[in-house]
């Protein structure tokens, strides 16, 4: 483990950075920063950082089989074009919840953009709770609820046999598994599968390695977390310390997926705070690890 690296590569100040993600083809690194209202694209190559703004909170993007790129906007799935810098809504949830806003989404084996909401935050982590669900976005654009009564709508991810999906509701402090059906993309059969203590802060983003196990950003603990897979659940495996406390989300790019991208906020923090963590709100990536993570996949609609 000595040879694990953390280096901070894009030195932003995101109120709340979250949803890395690697475009291969452009050999870039996309976030969002939600409260900023801001999608980042990082060329790895060049180091080139550009971002586009947007009308409201933007809480994760995803890419689309078709070219450019799907992102989460207050309580709509919408379409971004990139060289347009244009944005057309596709479906609209929760419409009830005028205080609430979509939180962290991803793209399922099958090209489904699965994606949950929560009310919106008095300061992190202080909200009215039970006011989300969990939502799939069809690639036909058709919108399936799964559940509601969610916190902070959180990290998800699909086992590598795609027959199980991991999801996170931060406030619970739970890892939980479904079974998952790719055909129909429904899910069932909920179970906590790891429960972390509240003293290791908050689960937050994740993401799966090509040995099956999970990674898990915790918010106010600053560091991702090694969540074994299917073994040894409540084992620690391994934990990476990062300069700042408020990690988001994490998320394997690079060309071999063997480099771990990690968001992270500074909503919330006072002057002196700021003054200890001057990197809070930056993109962090984490070499050394020894393990992989797998592409990403594109929605299909």
């Amino acid at each position: 483990m000595s040879s694990v690296k953390v280096e901070c590569v894009i030195q932003e100040n995101c109120k709340i950075g979250e949803s890395p993600l690697w475009e291969e083809k452009e050999n870039s690194l996309l976030f969002v920063d939600i409260s900023g209202k801001k999608v980042y694209r990082w060329n790895s190559l060049t180091k080139d950082l550009q971002s586009i703004s947007v009308a409201d909170t933007v809480s994760s993007i995803a890419l689309r089989k078709s070219g450019d790129y799907i992102i989460t906007l207050g309580t709509q799935f919408a379409a971004l074009d990139w060289k347009k810098k244009s944005v057309t809504i596709i479906n609209h949830v929760d419409k009830d919840k005028p205080n609430n806003r979509f939180n962290d989404g991803k793209v399922d084996p099958a090209g489904r953009l699965f994606a949950g909401t929560m009310a919106e935050e008095i300061r992190p982590a202080v909200l009215e709770r039970h006011q989300g669900s969990l939502y799939t976005l069809f690639p036909d654009h058709s919108v399936v609820k799964h559940f509601d009564k969610v916190s902070i709508s959180n990290g998800l991810d699909w086992s590598l046999d795609h027959r199980t999906f991991f999801y996170i509701d931060s406030l619970s402090y739970s890892v939980d598994a479904f079974d998952y059906d790719l055909q129909t993309g429904k899910i069932s059969n909920r179970r906590n599968m790891y429960k972390m203590e509240k003293e290791d802060s908050i689960p937050d983003g994740m993401c799966i390695d090509t040995e099956g196990k999970l990674w898990v950003a915790c918010y106010d603990g600053g560091r991702p977390k090694k969540v074994p897979g299917f073994i040894l659940i409540g084992k620690r495996i391994q934990t990476v310390k990062l300069p700042v406390d408020k990690t988001t989300s994490c998320g394997f790019g690079g060309k071999d997926y063997s480099e771990l991208y990690v968001t992270s906020g500074r909503g919330g923090m006072d002057e002196a705070m700021l003054l200890q963590q001057p990197q809070a709100g930056s993109i962090f990536k984490i070499t050394g690890l020894g393990v992989k993570g797998i592409p990403p996949y594109a929605y299909a609609g």
